[in-house]
């Protein structure tokens, strides 16, 4: 069993030896020029990956033969394997991918009018057993190498054409902050301009409350979106289905939160799971009124999605209004979010790696 918060699993031997993207992290010019390949090469090779995605140095046709073998054997270019596309009837797809050490992660293609929202992976599995949410019951496999998040968001790239992906949301398998540094490395790829410029205003990263990396964050210098899987504003009920509460309860979040705000210039995202008899009562109502009245901050409400082996009920929709017209005095911004793809386990909370043909 994984203790919440004490888990220290990293990346398997299997997977640390250097790859392409890993190095993107450091200097690939003078990693370049010590190997005595020429530097516009480099940039031939981003090219080739970045404007039109193409992950073979077998496809990359400017590149001489000898280079390529060269650069495969030394620097492989390595995007998670595609073993099994979900299509739901609402547009959006789930991708089951299949690692290196054959662990199995995946993430969502979420179109929505003119946008298209990616939601990728952190971690395998993940170790914090949130009790409304299929990744938690399966444990945490290892923590994803930079290489293998931003391999999946180079995918939903190109899955996203025509379009363009405009989104892009850490929301799906494990906790974000608990794999904080290869997090960190893969927004400062995803956002340099030699790379895919993606805007922070359109990147997102989701946690359960892991306080410390709440401040890291802040601390570090990197902008970005914060959403918090809040779900109850009562210390004694989220105990029961969030273990993390029971390290950092809510007076701490708070007060991550709180630090986070003056760090940073965005709003910060409460998300609530609205569970028939457990989180819409009266007094959930009035402490979630207490909670988040006095922030700068987004309310995203969320109809819990079923899983296995949950004792759950997701509210009806007269219920989902009632909550709604309860809290339509709250100062702060308020929506109800529509899980897309729960149809094909692909919504919040619905996660799990699974490999069903």
């Amino acid at each position: 069993m994984i203790v919440p918060g004490k888990q220290k699993i990293t990346e398997k031997a299997a997977v640390k030896n250097l790859d392409f993207l890993s190095l993107l992290t450091e200097n690939p010019e003078e990693y370049f020029e010590a190997k005595g390949w020429k530097k516009y090469r480099l940039r031939q090779i981003l090219n080739w990956i970045f404007n039109k995605f193409v992950f073979s140095y077998d496809k990359m046709t400017d590149l001489p033969a000898d280079f390529r073998e060269t650069v495969n054997n030394e620097l492989p270019l390595y995007i998670p394997k595609t073993e099994k596309i979900s299509y739901s009837s609402d547009g959006s797809k789930k991708y089951l991918l299949k690692l290196r050490d054959e662990e199995y992660i995946e993430s969502v293609l979420m179109p929505a009018g003119d946008k298209i929202t990616l939601c990728v992976s952190s971690q395998a599995g993940c170790g914090r057993q949130c009790q409304f949410c299929a990744t938690g019951k399966i444990g945490l496999k290892r923590q994803l190498t930079t290489s293998e998040i931003i391999g999946q968001i180079l995918s939903g790239m190109k899955e996203s054409l025509p379009g363009k992906l405009t989104n892009i949301v850490y929301m799906g398998m494990g906790e974000p902050l608990d794999n904080f540094e290869n997090v960190i490395k893969s927004l400062k790829i995803i956002q340099n301009d030699k790379y895919l410029k993606f805007s922070p205003r359109r990147i997102t990263i989701s946690t359960c409350g892991a306080v410390p990396g709440i401040f890291k964050l802040a601390d570090s210098g990197i902008k970005v979106k914060l959403a918090v899987s809040l779900n109850s504003a009562i210390n004694a009920k989220r105990n029961k289905f969030m273990p993390i509460n029971l390290k950092y309860d809510l007076e701490e979040l708070k007060k991550a939160v709180r630090y986070y705000l003056r760090k940073s210039k965005f709003r910060v995202t409460f998300e609530y799971i609205m569970i028939k008899n457990f989180t819409m009562g009266k007094e959930d109502i009035k402490a979630l009124k207490k909670y988040v009245g006095d922030l700068s901050c987004k309310l995203n409400l969320i109809p819990w999605n079923s899983i296995e082996e949950s004792d759950f009920i997701a509210p009806g929709e007269k219920e989902i209004d009632d909550f709604l017209d309860e809290l339509k005095n709250l100062s702060c911004a308020l929506t109800v979010r529509r899980s897309k793809g729960d149809d094909i386990a692909a919504a919040c909370g619905q996660l799990a790696g699974k490999y069903q043909k």
